[in-house]
């Protein structure tokens, strides 16, 4: 194995199907860049106005977000979907750049302004015929504890609150945003045996599976 982990882990990774992310922290290293949208004008002031309660939080039209994300982990979603995994956002947030991010990469799953995921979870479990033993969650603070406590395989990044680490299968040799969702993703494939045939796979110049990876078209 290319990591260390407990036979349960490695067990439980062998069953998965369906590979979630939480992205602050996990997908980015936690910061988020806030900028006003330019000022002055009637529209401007409406939609800076609180949406449903919410002064600011979640009403992405007051300001622009913006985040840094892994390419390491935007290939690895390619390898993953080769592998046979479909992976998805679940996040508490609401950003635009989020949502490009998940097209950029063709996502299967994307849910946002989810302050309890595990509704999200059930939706995904809903929709693809899974069950809970079959979807692995990547999460590295509070908010994702009622998902790690009841997913198949529980695993927190090594930038994650210690309490996350405790709750976890497995923990990431690498910080969000700095490839730890590579390593999930990686450490699946690898338990599964697939992970040698998805990047051979990914490097085959006859193949698609490269031309149709992380597109990058973020602003388009």
């Amino acid at each position: 194995m290319l990591f260390q982990a407990s036979s349960d882990a490695i067990a439980r990774a062998k069953n998965i199907r369906i590979l979630l992310f939480d992205v602050d922290g996990v997908l980015t290293d936690g910061t988020i860049w806030l900028f006003p949208r330019p000022s002055g004008t009637e529209e401007t002031a409406k939609s800076a106005a609180p949406a449903e309660g919410r002064v600011g939080f979640g009403n992405p039209s007051a300001m622009v977000e913006a985040k840094g994300f892994s390419a390491h982990d935007g290939l690895g979603i390619s390898l993953a979907r080769i592998g046979g995994l479909s992976c998805g956002f679940i996040t508490k947030r609401i950003s635009d750049t989020v949502a490009l991010r998940a097209r950029d990469l063709k996502l299967e799953h994307l849910y946002m302004g989810q302050a309890h995921k595990m509704k999200a979870v059930n939706d995904v479990i809903a929709k693809t015929g899974a069950t809970l033993d079959q979807i692995c969650f990547v999460g590295d603070d509070v908010v994702d504890l009622p998902v790690l406590r009841q997913c198949g395989l529980a695993i927190a990044t090594a930038n994650a609150r210690q309490i996350v680490k405790d709750t976890c299968h497995w923990t990431t040799p690498n910080r969000g945003g700095q490839g730890a969702g590579r390593d999930a993703i990686d450490f699946i494939l690898e338990a599964q045996g697939k992970l040698t045939y998805a990047i051979e796979e990914f490097c085959n110049e006859h193949s698609e599976a490269a031309a149709a990876a992380d597109i990058g078209q973020g602003g388009m």
